[in-house]
């Protein structure tokens, strides 16, 4: 494994670490793509500073706001990138009462209003909450029982998008049409294909890169999950071109992750295993200071399978509270 990559892995072992050790007790799925926010921008997880994040949100919210919970160590790590998290997080709540003005407020919610916070100048962000609750309803009308709370991230992240909400809505469609074609239709395709729709290119050609890398990774003895883990891999392929040395980045990330605590025989299963060193290659292959640039070709896209992470971490721990109070 090449040396970037090597720092890349290392780097984010001690990000999940370090994440864990400030937010104790969460659903254990959420560290590593909370690393990954790190590691995105190339930087190192700092437990004091998370652990002020952590207090900040606490102080600014309600105990029966949507932001504790799984939500607040992903806003917690985001908020510590910033120079001034209060004035961030001062931001992030005038967005989240902004958008319950057009979404029902959810966790999915607490957690775009940091992105609307984060990616609008001042005095954008009621034009793109607008923006973003005419595409929901465009998603919602063309699929009225997959489109839930958690699309409600990408309709926000689409609105910032150079396309009109036709191109966006219609190259959704064909790109889930295609996809369905090869994978099982659902809420996951769905956000696959709200990736793809983010990027340029004609939905044929970016379906074709996606499996082109997913077939390449099984050709080469991998094994990629085919639901929730799709995101990640869609946005991949559109960052990357040559698809049999991106599976080979990924298998070699793959193996040093089998080693690490956490991953073995009782931790994350194989595919998920693999999402994240899907992400860890993702990292390598964005631009360190994207985090501010997320109308560029790509970038955003990356953005939204991050999120599209996030919300399957949001979910799974809805599933097992559930099941737990269940008991």
């Amino acid at each position: 494994m090449r040396e970037s990559l090597q720092t890349l892995c290392r780097d984010f072992i001690i990000n999940r670490d370090v994440v864990k050790n400030a937010f104790r007790m969460e659903y254990s799925q959420i560290y590593p793509v909370c690393a990954n926010i790190f590691c995105a921008r190339g930087l190192t997880a700092d437990r004091e500073r998370l652990e002020a994040c952590k207090a900040l949100i606490k102080e600014k919210t309600g105990i029966f706001s949507n932001f504790p919970g799984v939500v607040r160590p992903p806003v917690a790590c985001m908020l510590a990138l910033r120079e001034n998290p209060s004035a961030m997080m001062e931001e992030t709540l005038t967005c989240y009462e902004l958008l319950k003005e057009r979404f029902w407020g959810s966790s999915y919610l607490a957690l775009v209003s940091f992105l609307l916070a984060d990616m609008t100048e001042p005095g954008e962000a009621p034009e793109k909450a607008l923006r973003g609750r005419t595409l929901y309803d465009l998603m919602k009308k063309q699929h009225p029982f997959l489109t839930s709370s958690e699309d409600s991230v990408f309709a926000v992240l689409m609105a910032f998008s150079d396309k009109t909400d036709d191109e966006l809505i219609d190259d959704m469609e064909r790109c889930y049409a295609l996809l369905r074609k090869r994978f099982s239709s659902g809420n996951a395709l769905q956000s696959v294909s709200h990736v793809l729709a983010l990027a340029s290119g004609a939905a044929e050609q970016k379906v074709s890169r996606l499996e082109a890398l997913y077939d390449t990774i099984r050709d080469m003895g991998g094994k990629y999950g085919k639901y929730h883990e799709l995101a990640t891999l869609a946005a991949l392929s559109i960052v990357t071109e040559d698809a049999k040395a991106v599976a080979s980045d990924m298998l070699e990330v793959d193996s040093f992750l089998a080693q690490q605590k956490g991953y073995g025989l009782l931790g994350i299963d194989r595919k998920t295993r693999m999402m994240h060193a899907a992400m860890i290659v993702s990292d390598e292959a964005m631009p360190r200071n994207h985090v501010n640039t997320a109308a560029l070709t790509g970038t955003i896209a990356v953005i939204a399978a991050q999120q599209a992470a996030m919300c399957a971490v949001i979910a799974s721990s809805a599933t097992a509270s559930n099941a737990s109070h269940a008991n």
